[in-house]
């Protein structure tokens, strides 16, 4: 599915039960309609050099190359983005749209588990086809406070989710909302390992997980394992 661009108001009030969603807001940027036309061809070609550049080599990579990739000095890209926070924020804006839609359509769907079973598999699959992109949601920005709504409403939205697919009975009563950030960490590892045919081996790990999930395994799991989804992004710890 491709990603799209609407936003929810930041006033809309949640409704009960439900996680309040995230506020639209930008970060330190420039709005491209204030601009003048070259202004705006200078912004562009710096959102598109961002957005390859952070697929590509990941969200640190320096801003001197995005800017010699877009063509422009280091001062410009600044004037438009001040922080690193601000272009990435912008940058991925569309993507960060389509997972909060993607959320939203699965804790509206009449189904929980088929809503459950939707998030799964899709964000599996855009870890694999944006790799950029599933970094930049997990990193931590400080300043950047709608990133840091969002991941807070996934989080809510998630737990709902879980649980309202377990009182249908079809998601294990063992299963905990910490299961799927353990299912991510394993798919980010194989997104990580297989450069080629990464988006149908996270379809089937996908697969593989939601059987697994499903209620009809009667063997008790261990203990829940707390994980958080910050802990994607920042990898192994070293000892």
């Amino acid at each position: 599915m491709a990603p799209r661009s609407s936003h929810k108001n930041a006033d809309r009030q949640p409704s009960a039960g439900r996680p309040a969603e995230p506020a639209d807001e930008h970060v330190g940027t420039i709005p491209a309609a204030a601009l003048r036309t070259d202004a705006r061809r200078n912004r562009e070609r710096i959102l598109q050099a961002a957005r390859a550049a952070f697929s590509a080599r990941g969200i640190d990579v320096p801003v001197t190359a995005i800017a010699n990739r877009a063509g422009v000095g280091t001062a410009t890209l600044y004037r438009h983005f001040p922080s690193r926070a601000a272009l990435v924020t912008e940058a991925f804006s569309e993507q960060m749209a389509h997972c909060v839609e993607v959320l939203e359509s699965a804790l509206n769907d009449p189904d929980p588990w088929r809503g459950f079973c939707r998030v799964i598999e899709e964000v599996f699959v855009m870890q694999a086809t944006d790799r950029g992109f599933t970094t930049a949601f997990l990193a931590q920005f400080p300043e950047a406070v709608d990133y840091e709504r969002s991941r807070t409403y996934a989080e809510d939205g998630v737990a709902h989710l879980v649980r309202r697919a377990q009182e249908t009975g079809q998601l294990r009563p063992d299963f905990d909302p910490a299961d799927v950030t353990m299912a991510l960490l394993a798919n980010s590892g194989l997104v990580a390992a297989t450069q080629e045919g990464s988006v149908e081996a996270s379809r089937r790990l996908a697969a593989y997980f939601l059987q697994a999930f499903h209620v009809g395994i009667d063997e008790p799991l261990p203990p829940a394992v707390a994980l958080e989804l910050r802990q994607i992004h920042e990898g192994p710890k070293t000892r």
